[in-house]
């Protein structure tokens, strides 16, 4: 798994930018805490007079990877939406989104984990919240915490380099990247298993 694992991560970042949009549209729908913003402060870090360009791309992989999201749970509706969550959870979500919908949509998109972000994009398009202004929110705000990432990449990355040669640093890459894979794969299990149980308890 740890070489799996390292792989992985050696993998996008080679890619570059194209590895962030990608990274981007991964962590839209699957448990991948900090994953993007690990690649964006170790590329920024090694190469910075793009800065601005991996800002971007990381922007667009989380705005496509939202716009995925989108177009299933806003054709799929609350029915959709309730397949996937558990009920405390959806009437939390569905309030805060009812409610103020554009402020905690832009919380949830500036916030790092363990704060949600997911199941309230989730819950604005099965709530009908309009798809331009969802995108736009989105794209403004993944923007500035990228851009603010990148930065911090700017004033510290002598010493980020110098901390990613590090046993333990590239220890606890790894063992992130193991976290992701294991629980990518137990949201996906729980989504199917929640969506089955809600369809049986519909027939």
């Amino acid at each position: 798994m740890d070489h799996i694992a390292r792989q992985l991560f050696v993998f996008f970042a080679a890619l570059g930018g194209f590895g962030l949009l990608g990274v981007g549209v991964v962590t839209s729908f699957l448990f991948v805490p900090f994953g993007q913003d690990l690649l964006m402060v170790a590329l920024t870090a090694r190469k910075h007079d793009v800065m601005f360009y991996y800002a971007a791309m990381s922007t667009a992989g989380s705005v496509l990877g939202a716009l995925l999201i989108d177009v299933v749970f806003r054709k799929g509706g609350e029915s959709k939406l309730a397949r996937q969550l558990p009920p405390k959870r959806l009437e939390y979500i569905k309030c805060k989104v009812s409610t103020k919908a554009g402020p905690a949509i832009a919380l949830a998109a500036l916030v790092p984990p363990p704060f949600p972000y997911t199941p309230f994009i989730m819950a604005a398009s099965a709530l009908q919240y309009p798809r331009k202004k969802l995108l736009s929110i989105i794209a403004v705000c993944r923007m500035v915490r990228f851009l603010g990432l990148g930065l911090l990449a700017l004033w510290f990355g002598r010493r980020i380099l110098n901390m990613a040669d590090s046993p333990w640093v590239v220890g606890s890459v790894v063992g992130l990247l193991v976290l992701t894979i294991v629980g990518s794969a137990l949201s996906i299990y729980h989504w199917v298993k929640r969506s089955r149980k809600v369809e049986e308890q519909a027939a």
